[in-house]
């Protein structure tokens, strides 16, 4: 990311956001995330100058084509050792930045608006997403109680988001997603498989030419 990546942001727009259930339990809340729009990106940006993106290791020793970072209390790492969270940047050992408040601001909200009522993230996991980088189906397992929903939400370029069952095995729908929409799963579909196809080439007028996804989670 350049720094001035975010000088400018287009005003929020009014009114409120379209729920399309996915599931028993998932739903997007289409441009749910616009009226935050510029104080998200600001929080971004001052969280990537804390601690900044990088492509992390799988236990197998693959690189991840996402690059990724965190904020809040924990943050979600990978490693040789395996997938964990962890209270501190592994590349600085400094504790991760604070979570910005507009970052938990819209991620209660959004829980809330799908049913999830008291939902408190302790991790928000920053992924950036340029061409051609995808995110297999996988479940969202490390967490210690699965109770609490995850709330992921979209910006920049378009993607598709893969949404499966609890079997690997069973096919994905796939949802395209737009700047500024929202994806909830708590409840029967909290443990849904779920990932990301390529994305593909384009130009955001804010975010240039990659998507950014905010994953706000209650790890502890």
């Amino acid at each position: 990311m350049t720094p001035d990546l975010f000088e400018s942001v287009a005003p929020p727009l009014p009114g409120e956001a379209a729920a399309e259930p996915l599931a028993e339990g998932a739903v997007v809340l289409r441009g749910f995330a616009l009226p935050a729009e510029a104080a998200l990106l600001d929080g971004l940006q001052r969280v990537v100058a804390q601690a900044p993106l990088r492509r992390m290791v799988t236990p197998g020793g693959f690189t991840m084509s996402v690059a990724m970072t965190n904020c809040g209390a924990l943050g979600w790492v990978s490693d040789r050792r395996g997938y964990r969270y962890a209270p501190r940047d592994p590349g600085s050992a400094l504790p991760w930045p604070a979570m910005p408040q507009a970052f938990a601001r819209l991620a209660v909200a959004a829980a809330a608006r799908a049913g999830f009522p008291g939902f408190a993230p302790d991790a928000c996991l920053v992924n950036r997403y340029e061409p051609g980088a995808r995110l297999t189906l996988h479940q969202d397992r490390n967490e210690r109680d699965f109770g609490a929903p995850i709330v992921s939400v979209s910006l920049g370029l378009p993607a598709v988001f893969l949404f499966g069952g609890r079997e690997r095995s069973e096919r994905p729908r796939r949802i395209p997603l737009a700047h500024g929409d929202v994806v909830v799963w708590g409840g029967p579909a909290r443990l849904r498989h779920h990932g990301v196809m390529p994305v593909k080439s384009g130009d955001h007028p804010l975010l240039g030419g990659c998507r950014v996804n905010l994953t706000f989670r209650r790890a502890a």
